[in-house]
This record gives structure tokens, sequence and C-alpha cells, in this order.
């Protein structure tokens, strides 16, 4: 074993009884209420002890949905294991503690593999649990019969086999706080299936976390410097941020500082919108004429112009200085001005008290024109957010949706050209309430975001953003929201086509192939499942859809034809 997979576990009382006892005791122990999952009987003793066993069914008179609800574990089984993993994907960022998905073996675990891996990208905290062929029909060609391990190896933090019963708890603990510890990831195990049926007993886990290692001084002093003295800086708030819980102090720091700040990915909202020292929209002028640009908790990856900054108007580049939770994710590709690793809070509040000290150089010049720029952007979108175009221009949608929004309001984007309008017209007003595939850029996030949204804020607007094509990937699971009263509001953004191909394909040769969608009506699906929706072709009814969605109280869906030759504008195509 690796001194990373070495068992730290805290002991308190004995665990007694099967291997899925064990796993469930694991799970609570760190803080989890919550099991994604697809019913599989590789994994039924998981589901036996998540709902407290048969008396506790008996006890629920027969309703077994109250008995999946009020156990240790609340079960909420969807339709296709990628929705659940998604699930406990959404689940790490938005609680910041790992989600936690159990599956069945073969299929089951395969199913999850996309989501595993966005989860890697994303530097999300979950727990992936997966069934596996008996131990002992091991190599006899037994049902599902896969070594799970080492294809998910790649993409997760650890990848193993539990093989004792007694050591479910134990092991799913360090796998829960390795999951949650910087830098963030999921982690897999499986577990044959005679083994999970097995009793023993352990001593309880509690869910103790490992302490961080200490942060740079030197390194951190030296970015208070380079900020102190650079005429046209820029900083850049990651989803990290957000993750590390850093939030509050960023925003802090950064408006005490009076330094431009460019939002990416879950550090959208940090910064609430109208900040004074929020500039995203003047994004490309800060970047272009930058002479210092510092990334805080971001990969610099295509997002970020792969870390290239400045250079405007013949000046030299920018330096960059690269803030990030963990060692491992400090570029390798980019020479660094600067560079620190670990506690992001920290790291902060050792900037702010660090700069000072420097005679620093006059910015505000600089700041107070992105500002300007950023203003401008705004005030520009107003035609588009109005327009009465027929068919529909697809920035009426957030016209209509921008008013509707609380300030705690979850919004969720999965899809392409209609979501690049969403990241283009919405600004959130707190931390984590922002979500996107992320740079992996995988499809079909969006119903297992939403389930995951309304179970983690239920007193919160959850809204949905589709578009036609990711639609097709996970729609069925609007079932699951039914079945598990798990209302949100969802707006499908349909253009009849796949938008983010069809142009740049038309662009290239002059034509496109496969591109092409039906107009279909995506409402009459949702209501077929048990949902109410309705289509807008006018875009006047968008604002009473909406209206009529939000306080409908059950899942919801506005299908929204649009005008399929309105392409977003982007200015970088990932490669």
């Amino acid at each position: 074993m690796s001194e990373q997979q070495q068992d730290h576990t805290s002991e308190t009382t004995d665990v007694e009884g099967h291997g899925g006892t064990h796993a469930v005791a694991a799970a609570t122990a760190h803080g989890q209420s919550v099991v994604w999952t697809l019913s599989g009987a590789h994994v039924f003793p998981v589901y036996d002890a998540a709902v407290g066993g048969r008396d506790t069914v008996a006890a629920a008179d027969g309703d077994t949905r109250r008995a999946e609800r009020e156990g240790p574990l609340r079960l909420i089984d969807v339709r296709h294991e990628a929705t659940a993993a998604f699930a406990a994907e959404a689940t790490g960022k938005l609680t910041r503690t790992p989600g936690f998905a159990v599956v069945t073996a073969g299929p089951g675990v395969t199913n999850t593999v996309s989501a595993i891996t966005s989860a890697w990208f994303n530097g999300s905290p979950m727990v992936v649990l997966g069934g596996r062929s008996p131990a002992g029909r091991w190599g006899t060609g037994a049902l599902q019969e896969l070594d799970h391990p080492p294809l998910v190896a790649p993409v997760t933090k650890a990848a193993f086999t539990i093989t004792d019963p007694t050591q479910a708890a134990p092991e799913l603990d360090r796998a829960f706080r390795l999951a949650g510890q910087p830098h963030r990831g999921p982690v897999f195990a499986d577990i044959p299936m005679d083994v999970l049926f097995s009793h023993g007993s352990a001593s309880a886990p509690t869910g103790a976390h490992d302490e961080r290692p200490s942060v740079d001084d030197d390194a951190v002093a030296r970015i208070a410097r380079l900020l102190a003295e650079a005429e046209r800086p820029v900083l850049v708030l990651g989803g990290d941020v957000w993750a590390d819980g850093a939030d509050t102090v960023a925003r802090e720091v950064v408006t005490e500082l009076g330094l431009p700040v460019i939002a990416n990915g879950m550090g959208r909202g940090i910064l609430p919108r109208g900040h004074e020292c929020l500039v995203t929209r003047a994004r490309s002028a800060a970047f272009s004429g930058a002479d210092l640009v510092v990334v805080i908790g971001a990969p610099l990856d295509f997002r970020l112009g792969y870390g290239r900054f400045g250079g405007n108007d013949g000046a030299p580049p920018a330096a960059v200085v690269h803030v990030v939770d963990a060692p491992s994710q400090l570029a390798g590709h980019v020479e660094l001005a600067a560079a620190a690793a670990g506690d992001l809070a920290t790291i902060l509040r050792g900037i702010a008290d660090n700069y000072g000290r420097h005679r620093g150089a006059d910015h505000a010049a600089w700041t107070s024109g992105l500002l300007e720029r950023h203003r401008a952007a705004v005030a520009a979108d107003a035609a588009d957010l109005a327009s009465d175009a027929d068919p529909i221009h697809p920035a009426r949608i957030y016209g209509e949706l921008i008013p509707r929004l609380a300030d705690d309001a979850v919004v969720i984007g999965d899809g392409g050209d209609f979501v690049s309008f969403a990241g283009r017209y919405i600004e959130p007003m707190r931390p984590g309430n922002w979500l996107d595939p992320g740079p992996y850029g995988c499809l079909g996030t969006g119903l297992g975001y939403g389930m995951a949204a309304r179970v983690a804020r239920p007193d919160s607007q959850v809204v949905l953003l589709l578009g036609d094509g990711a639609a097709g990937f996970s729609l069925m699971d609007i079932d699951t929201l039914v079945r598990h009263d798990l209302p949100l509001v969802m707006v499908v953004g349909n253009n009849k086509s796949w938008a983010l191909e069809k142009h740049p394909m038309k662009f290239l040769y002059g034509y496109d192939v496969i591109a092409d969608l039906q107009p279909t009506r995506y409402d009459e699906v949702a209501v077929a499942l048990g949902a109410g929706g309705e289509t807008v072709t006018d875009p006047a009814a968008i604002g009473p859809a909406l209206d009529r969605a939000f306080a409908s109280g059950v899942p919801y869906l506005v299908n929204v034809m649009t005008d399929t030759e309105v392409a977003y504008p982007r200015s970088t195509t990932g490669v």
C-alpha cells in the first residue's frame, strides 16, 4: 500500500454486520446523507444498510419511498448510472465534501467512466463504490466479471478492490478522505459480491481529515511584491478558490487591494454581479494588456489561453503567477514568475499582509478602464437580450430569465452554444451557484447536476439550461425527478442542431453534415414522464412560461424554439 493509501482511521465504536453496513458507516462518518445509485444485486447490502434494514422498512408500513428517504442514507435511484455519478460529482462541487455513488458490477461501473473523468478534470471530490463479481467465482466467467480498477485508475486519485468485509469501513474512510484532500478528485473502490454479503466486526471511522502542509511564506511574499509593483495586474479566480473554502477571503482581499478580477468556472459569484473589481466581460482587453496575470485555483488550460497573456501593441508578454491548492496542479508548460501551492485562504491572506510592504505602482486607472469596458459590454447586450426576432434569438431567453433569478439561484449549464450564451450573460450573485461540465466538456451532466442541486439547496431556485443536443443524453432522468419529488426548472434552447459543430464545419468546409436534429417537443417527453412543460415559439411568451415553471412546484421543462442560424461568437476552440 502506497503512502497515499495508508489507513489513518480514527477508531471509536465497533461496526457489526455485512459489508454494506461497514460501507454506510464510512459514508455517514464523512457527512454523507445521500447515495446516488441504480439498483443492482451486486450491491444489495449497501441498500439494506442505507435504509436501516428490514425492521426499518417494516416500520414504514410498506411505504418504500419513505424508507428510502428516512434511513441512515437517503437512496435516490436514477435511470442511468452516468446520472448517479454526475449527481455525486455535483454534490462534491456544491457541498465541498465528497459525493457518493454506488453502482452494480460491469456495465454499471463502465457507465460511470465519463462522469468519473469529468470529476478528475474538474477536481470534484467524489467516491464511487462498484459491485464486483464474487471473489469465489473469479476467473470462471461469472456475470459481469470485469476487473474495474485498471479502467478508471488513470482518472482517479486511487482505484482499488476491497477484499474483506471488515475492511470496507476503513478503506472507504480512506477513500472519502483522499477524495476530499487537495487536490480534490474522484476515488473508486469495488467490492466482490460474496465479500459484501459477508459479516464481520471492525472499528468505526470518525471521518477525521489529514492536516495540510504549510505554505511557502517566501513564495507568497514574492507574489505580493510582483502584484504591488505591477502596473496592469489581473487576477483570475478559479473554481478551486470555492472548493478550498477561500471564497470569502478572496473577495475581501481583492476588494481591499482594488485588483481587477476575471472569474473562471465555479469562481463565478465570488465577486457578485456589479462588484467594482469584477471585469470578466473585459476579458480580452485584460489578458492582452496585462503585465502580470495571477491565476488562483484554475489550470492554465485552453480556457486561459494556455497561460499566454500580454504582448498587446508590441509590449512584452505578461509575467504569470500560478497559485494552486496542491503542488501537483502547478503548470509545467509555462515559465512562471512565481508560484505557490497550499491552502488558498492562507496564501491570499499572506498576499494581502505582504502587499503593503512594497512601494506599489498605481494601477487605479488600469482597473477603472477595464471596469468601463466591462460595463460597456454588459450595456451592449441589451438589444439581444430584448430581441423580438422570429425565430427566437437565444439571448432573449436570458433576457427573460435573469430578472427572475433569486440571488441564491443555482444555475446549471449542459450544452454547447446555448450554454455558451449563459456563460456570457449570467453572472451569479453568490459563489458555488454555477455549474457547468468544465474543461472535459462532457455533455449529459445536466439531470444529475440538477437533482444534486435540488438536494443540496432545497430552498433555492434550481435552473437547468439544456441544449437540445445535450438533452438527449439524460432527459429520461426527469422520471427520477418526478419519483423523488425533486422540482427544478429546465429550459431547453432548441435550435434543432448540434450548433457547436454545425457552424464551425460550415465555416471550414462550406457545408455541414450530421449536425441537424428534429424540432422535438421535449416538453411532451417531460409531461409523459410525469413532469410539467410547454413549448414556446413567441419571444413574448418566454417570460410567462418561466413564471409558470417557477410557480409549478414540480419538475417543469420550457422548450424554447430558437434560431438555428444564430451562433455563439466564441474566441476559443479548445485546441
